[in-house]
């Protein structure tokens, strides 16, 4: 198999692996000049054909991830309720409309 069949394979692989919708947590980037901080998350939105993975970072960053350079983890389903669940449970909360505040003109 030549270099460019077995890199083929590997951007197949790494695109089942992460498709679109995948929830990822950045551990490391090697990246010296732009790094995404450490913890980030971010939802996959394609591989492209040498098997960079390119999130969306909940930072709004898009820098792409190498997998074998950097260290990234794939969230799981459980984690992915969790945080789904906090999301909703924000979202549902309203402004307590007897704080007493008031805006000034």
């Amino acid at each position: 198999m030549n270099e460019y069949e077995r890199q083929r394979r590997i951007a197949e692989s790494t695109k089942k692996l992460y498709p679109p919708g995948t929830r990822i947590e950045l551990i490391n980037m090697k990246d010296p000049y732009a790094p995404v901080t450490s913890g980030t998350r971010g939802t996959v939105k394609f591989v492209d054909s040498m098997g960079t993975i390119f999130p969306e970072w909940d930072n709004n960053r898009t820098i792409g991830i190498v997998p074998g350079e950097d260290t990234f983890r794939k969230f799981t389903h459980e984690e992915i309720e969790a945080e789904n669940q906090s999301k909703s449970e924000v979202e549902n909360e309203t402004p307590d409309e007897d704080s007493g505040m008031t805006m000034g003109m």
